[in-house]
């Protein structure tokens, strides 16, 4: 191959963004990260502490402009006959109570709303927001706050902050962390439900697992006689086989153009993303990174069981294996997590990706399919997957590193920039590797 480096390795798309058909190793059960440990199933909280945050803050945000409402009442003339011309003698262009019920507005509203109710949705806080912002810029037009005191500038200027403050905390922390912390959840729930290990942790072998046959690069038998087990019987079958051969044959030919890849960015690990146009396909993006581990872990850990990779890899939701078509075909649905703080909401792909197992690599290529169990949803967009997948190297001179590529080629979808969907695409890819190097070293045994 170009630059002596022979590319072997090759698995599925981007895992928050595209289908992983990847197989999570028995090596250990642990749960995603240490740094977001889930609650057991019978101990989870019911009342989330970012949550709670966010009602105290909205409790402040009362307190706050009361205070500064007596504060005005009691600055030139005393409270009770400040109170009676402001609230008895009510006059739009001159009483600042109408700012102070319009917190107590917002009070009422989302403490109902995500304290009483405990709502998942930011409908409450819209509302709120922009009662809060028509009703203060109607004010500061139309009334002659100005020219009374110091108020007339502090209390409509604190009201509009205090009430988008809200809206940045609930929107890009409360409702994002509290996804994260669901997902993680359903994952620990899910582990607990599958039989304990029943060996420690150790290095593993191929025995171990189910896999596809060894393939030799190149081969054309007819596609009824592939594998040794499952065969692909029905037309729709052979069409998923068709479609699998197709995308490992793109990815073969993108791994032959090395000298073509333009050079995008780098990680402070040395991870490297380059891009590549691809006819009838567009941009597509690959990551080259080396690991500090066996090819036969990464193996086991990205391609074999998907199902189990949401417990450690953050990008992604949903992994599931829809139908497994012969040894080395199959039907993968994904669910990626949301990506640039938010801004790009989760996608679901369905993916067929064929694995094949060779002498000095494993190659997982897959592209978009279509599945009849497994329609559009209404709560994702649907995005396509070009060819694309994982590539796992084997060094012939030490067992104990291997080079990871990861070929991606995705549409999200949906009205987004395409400069945005670049960066997310880089960003999720340097963010997969580093959950998979975190994984790696909780499971990793030193080759011996």
């Amino acid at each position: 191959m170009p630059s002596g480096v022979d590319y072997r390795e090759l698995e599925g798309s981007l895992p928050a963004i595209a289908s992983l058909n990847a197989s999570y190793s028995q090596a250990s059960l642990s749960l995603p990260s240490p740094y977001y440990p889930p609650l057991p199933p019978g101990e989870r909280k019911a009342f989330s502490d970012v949550r709670r945050t966010f009602c105290l803050f909205v409790t402040f945000d009362l307190l706050f402009i009361t205070l500064l409402w007596i504060i005005e009442l009691n600055i030139s003339k005393s409270i009770w006959i400040s109170l009676e011309n402001e609230v008895v003698k009510y006059n739009f262009e001159s009483s600042f109570f109408d700012i102070f019920l319009l917190a107590v507005f917002r009070f009422l509203c989302l403490q109902i709303g995500y304290a009483a109710f405990r709502l998942r949705h930011w409908w409450v806080i819209a509302i709120t927001t922009l009662v809060t912002s028509a009703f203060l810029i109607a004010k500061v037009i139309i009334s002659d706050l100005f020219s009374q005191n110091a108020f007339g500038y502090v209390l409509p200027i604190t009201s509009f902050v205090v009430a988008w403050l809200e809206t940045w905390f609930l929107d890009f922390k409360v409702l994002t962390q509290e996804a994260e912390d669901e997902r993680v959840y359903l994952a620990a729930v899910n582990a607990a439900c599958e039989p304990a290990p029943l060996i420690s942790p150790r290095a593993v072998s191929d025995g171990q697992f189910y896999s596809p046959p060894e393939s030799l690069a190149g081969s054309e038998e007819d596609l009824d006689e592939e594998g040794i087990g499952r065969r692909a019987v029905t037309e729709q079958d052979k069409e998923f086989v068709r479609q699998g051969r197709e995308a490992m044959a793109v990815v073969e030919q993108i791994l032959t153009q090395e000298e073509n890849w333009k050079f995008e960015k780098t990680s402070e690990l040395g991870d490297a993303v380059y891009t590549l146009e691809i006819p009838f396909h567009g941009k597509t993006f690959i990551l080259k990174a080396l690991l500090q581990c066996s090819a036969e872990l990464v193996y086991q850990e990205v391609i074999l069981q998907p199902e189990k990779m949401v417990q450690w890899n953050r990008t992604v939701s949903v992994c599931q294996i829809l139908q497994r078509v012969d040894d080395n075909t199959m039907v993968s649905y994904d669910v990626s997590a949301g990506a640039a703080g938010g801004v790009v909401s989760p996608r679901d792909f369905v993916n067929v990706r064929r694995v094949e197992r060779r002498r000095d690599c494993y190659i997982s290529a897959g592209m978009a399919t279509n599945y009849i169990s497994k329609p559009p949803h209404n709560r994702y967009v649907r995005g396509e997957n070009g060819p694309g997948g994982f590539v796992v190297l084997k060094s012939n001179s030490n067992p104990s590193v291997c080079t990871f590529i990861w070929v991606l080629n995705t549409d999200l979808k949906g009205r987004l920039p395409r400069y945005l969907i670049h960066q997310s695409l880089a960003a999720t890819m340097f963010e997969f590797m580093s959950h998979l190097r975190q994984r790696i070293n909780e499971v990793h045994v030193p080759y011996r």
